[in-house]
């Protein structure tokens, strides 16, 4: 084992990366391999309405000595607002889970069907096939919208699509399959996971963690590469005095688009144990 590999003096985690299976463009092998050169001790492959990338993460992170945590991010709405919520020690087995996230699997292929007719409509002559080509045996998203009109030479840029044709209250775009928040909290609650309000300094929703943490919120993703040390502050300060647990990740998609490299920021694997223990007293119903 090299001294890139994980070792006892590495002790940071990454627990919000996405993989080929949902938006992102590396494999679950890429980012294995990544996270094992960066020294990372734990991670979770969170990738949207996905679980299917789990068995190879634990399988090739077992190899590695790096730990793999089961994860998934859902979406929510709430007065218009995209809510993301992930989810932590899922029973990827747990039948309810497996069902609900075929059904919003199904409703990104149909989304994704429209948001192309709508493109179609407005002269822009993208073609579903290559959609489906770049998405692979991924959840389909925006994203892989987005590269197939550039891949196409429809667009310059991923700005230029999301800002003129795709982005929310764009002319080309088409809404989500649509849960509360609560429902979401819920579904991941009864399939033995931690639900986590991820990025809360992206969404803008502080004014309703209150609410959140009445309808079933455990806790905030605090450490994120777009939160600021004011943010990441404010929010493990709150977490604190609300019992709520602390998570953290880059929330890495691919080498060109995101804001930071897989283990940035820089998580302590403490939030790990600290997870860990919630997970086991939330199993056995006792008080987090």
């Amino acid at each position: 084992m090299s001294s890139q590999t994980v070792s006892g003096t590495k002790n940071y985690v990454d627990l919000h990366i996405h993989s080929s299976y949902s938006d992102g463009t590396y494999s679950v092998r890429d980012i294995i391999e990544a996270a094992g050169q960066k020294g990372l001790r734990a991670i979770s492959v969170t990738d949207h309405d996905s679980i299917d990338g789990y068995p190879l993460a634990q399988e090739l992170g077992d190899g590695l000595g790096l730990e793999v945590i089961p994860g998934v991010e859902l979406s929510s709405e709430i007065e218009g607002i995209d809510i993301h919520i992930l989810g932590y020690f899922i029973d990827i087995h747990d039948s309810s889970l497996k069902s609900k996230l075929r059904e919003m699997k199904d409703a990104r292929y149909v989304r994704a069907q429209k948001m192309v007719r709508n493109l179609n409509d407005m002269g822009v002559d993208l073609r579903f096939e290559t959609v489906l080509k770049i998405a692979g045996e991924g959840a389909i998203g925006r994203p892989h919208i987005a590269a197939a009109m550039l891949k196409e030479e429809l667009v310059y840029s991923f700005k230029e699509a999301f800002d003129k044709h795709i982005g929310y209250d764009s002319p080309a775009y088409v809404e989500k399959l649509q849960m509360e928040p609560r429902e979401v909290f819920a579904l991941i609650r009864d399939a033995g996971g931690i639900p986590i309000l991820a990025h809360p300094g992206v969404t803008k929703v502080d004014e309703r963690l209150s609410e959140f943490v009445k309808d079933g919120l455990l806790g905030i993703e605090a450490y994120h590469s777009e939160h600021n040390v004011r943010q990441q502050r404010y929010y493990r300060n709150y977490s604190t005095r609300r019992g709520l647990i602390i998570t953290g990740g880059s929330d890495f998609h691919s080498g060109s688009q995101s804001k930071t490299e897989i283990g940035g920021p820089r998580v302590p694997y403490s939030v790990v144990e600290v997870l860990k223990e919630a997970h086991t007293r939330f199993l056995k119903g006792q008080t987090l």
